[in-house]
């Protein structure tokens, strides 16, 4: 499978130490360029793990080729979000993963299967790569980092 992210879904999976363990499959996951420099930018904890990711080629890199449609989706949301939606479109992602809400309604409007971080980790649960023995303690935690979900958003996804 194909596999787009944008940064903050690759940033929460980091610090919450999930993203080891969801990138450890035969999946290709790309990130177009804006969003590799973007990340790069920083020096912080999750910044430095993506970027030996990168590096190992367990993520790949790629210049987007269709400008024009990040260029119109740049009008509406951010540049990084913009160009992983014009990258999953010309790639023909199996999925992406984006959180903002703007930019999720765009990518499914563009026909792309649209994930989101706590979909990521979900499916480790139920694929037993992960153990969550709190909900409530992971709530708190993804709060904590800035992540915005209303609670019962989060408890539907994590009902049994």
């Amino acid at each position: 499978m194909k596999i787009v992210f944008n940064s903050s879904p690759l940033i929460f999976l980091s610090r919450l130490e999930f993203l080891d363990i969801f990138l450890d499959s035969s999946d290709e996951f790309y990130l177009p360029n804006f969003v590799a420099e973007e990340i790069s930018a920083k020096s912080d904890a999750p910044s430095q793990q993506i970027k030996a990711l990168i590096d190992a080629d367990k993520i790949l890199v790629k210049e987007i080729k269709l400008l024009s449609l990040a260029n119109r989706l740049n009008m509406r949301l951010g540049r990084g979000e913009s160009e992983a939606i014009a990258l999953g479109t010309e790639l023909q992602t199996d999925y992406i993963i984006l959180d903002d809400f703007a930019a999720r309604k765009e990518a499914t409007r563009l026909g792309l299967n649209v994930k989101g971080t706590l979909a990521v980790i979900k499916k480790l649960q139920v694929d037993g790569k992960i153990t969550i023995s709190s909900t409530d303690q992971l709530y708190q935690d993804i709060l904590a980092m800035n992540f915005r979900v209303k609670r019962s958003l989060f408890d539907a996804i994590f009902s049994d």
